[in-house]
């Protein structure tokens, strides 16, 4: 593992696959991580959040309880995940909220997609294998296999059979 442990917090619940490399500025808790995959500068992964095996994590992303990034994946800079439909800071007596007082709600990103920098990923979506997802994208719904998605919300710019041997722009 390559690691600059001067200016990584790796909690021990941390499941550390072979060949992890770590950067600076990292936050780490209760996730998993694969074999072989890299994490930038600036990245935080949380409980019960889980990145495959060979995968990029780009610097400045946020992969918050719940998010499944499966093999072969590259996230882009400054992605963000959302895990919760309804956000409030307090619940309805007032008192700040606690964990049993909203729900995660899980997205999963299937082997071999691309998520383009800057891109939202709202919770309970599913983006297909081989997928791209655009620079900038909000996705608010499940993306399919190998298409390309763009925009605000994502739509479909192309499907998976322009995309089958790999979609260029």
């Amino acid at each position: 593992m390559s690691l600059e442990a001067d200016f990584a917090r790796i909690a021990p619940d941390v499941r550390l696959g072979e060949n992890v490399a770590v950067h600076a500025f990292v936050n780490l808790y209760g996730c998993s991580i694969g074999d072989d995959t890299r994490i930038g500068t600036f990245v935080e992964i949380q409980k019960n959040a889980s990145v495959g095996r060979r995968c990029k994590i780009s610097s400045h992303t946020f992969i918050c309880e719940g998010v499944a990034i499966e093999d072969d994946c590259f996230v882009g800079h400054g992605v963000m995940f959302i895990n919760d439909k309804y956000p409030r800071a307090t619940a309805a007596d007032g008192r700040p909220q606690g964990e049993r007082d909203w729900q995660v709600v899980s997205t999963r990103i299937r082997r071999g997609a691309s998520i383009g920098s800057g891109a939202v990923i709202l919770c309970g979506v599913t983006v297909g294998e081989r997928a791209m997802i655009g620079a900038g994208a909000v996705v608010t719904r499940d993306v399919p296999a190998g298409a390309v998605v763009a925009g605000v919300p994502a739509r479909v710019r192309a499907g998976a059979a322009a995309c089958a041997g790999g979609c260029r722009e």
